[in-house]
């Protein structure tokens, strides 16, 4: 197969740039490692028998939040016709102490003023993708080596030819692909010295049939030196009072590093429980269903390098030395290669558009 535009990755960003390459009628191929599209996006999925106002719900495993001034998930969230609402925030936070005192904080809810979406924000992926050509987007396809020539080799097998590549993966991840020519020492490193933005964390889901935590006067957030759970949110749907059919919901932040918590799934989620009901009290241990997701273990997302998670946000964007590769044959479209909001969906969405305008100015085959 042959094409103009090969994009590696179908995350939130190489999804964004296929959709924009659609919308102008450029010629490309998708090519994402897992079976699914979405890369650090994933939800777990209920849909409530009672569609209306509630309708199918979402509850992030990855990213949860954006927030105004976000213009570019702004616009792609109305495009989609996707429903955003408030972050739950009425209500006294919760902290934990090193020594188990549990203390009602009367201060704000930390995530204030940020919004989540009803669909979870595997509506985003879900809505960019339903408009591309199916016969694009080639799932199960793992890059292992690129060439100059535009040469694409995967693991399986298959083997593609494009006149530009654009890796849509993390920067260690596209580190690790065997390059033709070698990539330099200096682009090596700059590849290897980006940090992976989530691909340290884990995050814990826990589903009830009621938000009674409201009830008792509480947000809904925790912050804790005891753990295994760092940081907790409300993670409902929007009006979950006023809709029995829809599971309110709490999520946290995992705080074991990766190492001490790979292979203990069920520990970590007996522990998890166990401290929500210390919080929350013994309904919390009484869930309508769970779900643990640790990125660190992901082998798509992340590598040994990003198994401490991050303590602060980095500076991200593209470093010199990675620009104008292979006399502009090859490029990269990531949030933590992003003009702005590094990190962030909305620099996965600031990193498809900037790609997506310097393709456009390419002649077409």
């Amino acid at each position: 197969m042959e094409t103009d535009i090969a994009i590696i990755g179908g995350g939130l960003s190489g999804l964004s740039l296929a959709w924009h390459l659609a919308k102008a009628g450029r010629d490309f191929q998708l090519f994402e490692a897992r079976a699914r599209l979405g890369g650090r996006i994933a939800s777990l999925q209920r849909v409530s028998p009672v569609q209306a106002p509630i309708g199918p719900l979402g509850y992030d495993l990855g990213p949860s939040w954006f927030w105004p001034g976000q213009h570019r998930m702004e616009r792609m969230v109305q495009a989609l016709g996707c429903k955003k609402f408030d972050q739950y925030a009425s209500g006294a936070t919760l902290i934990e102490t090193e020594s188990g005192e549990i203390l009602r904080n009367l201060g704000l809810a930390s995530m204030r003023g940020a919004w989540r979406l009803q669909s979870g924000i595997r509506g985003l992926i879900d809505g960019i993708a339903q408009p591309l050509p199916p016969d694009r987007l080639h799932l199960n396809h793992a890059l292992s080596g690129l060439h100059q020539n535009g040469r694409l080799i995967f693991k399986e097998g298959q083997e593609y030819q494009a006149q530009r590549i654009v890796l849509a993966l993390p920067p260690r991840l596209a580190a690790g692909l065997s390059f033709s020519p070698q990539l330099t020492p200096a682009q090596q490193q700059a590849l290897t010295g980006i940090a992976t933005w989530m691909g340290g964390q884990a995050k814990f889901v826990a589903l009830y049939d009621r938000p009674f935590w409201r009830e008792d006067g509480l947000s809904g957030d925790a912050l804790s030196q005891v753990g295994p759970l760092a940081e907790i949110h409300d993670a409902s749907p929007p009006q979950v009072e006023l809709n029995k059919e829809a599971p309110a919901a709490l999520f946290g932040f995992v705080g074991l590093p990766a190492l001490a918590r790979y292979g203990q799934k069920e520990a970590v989620t007996q522990a998890a429980l166990a401290q929500l009901a210390r919080l929350f009290g013994p309904k919390a241990a009484q869930p309508v269903t769970v779900a643990y997701q640790d990125w660190a273990q992901e082998a798509y997302t992340a590598t040994p390098q990003d198994q401490s998670p991050l303590r602060q946000h980095p500076s991200y964007g593209l470093p010199a030395s990675l620009q104008n590769l292979w006399q502009g044959r090859l490029a990269f479209c990531v949030s933590e290669l992003a003009p702005d909001a590094g990190g962030y969906l909305e620099g996965a969405l600031a990193a498809a558009e900037e790609q997506a305008e310097l393709l456009q100015r390419e002649p077409t085959k």
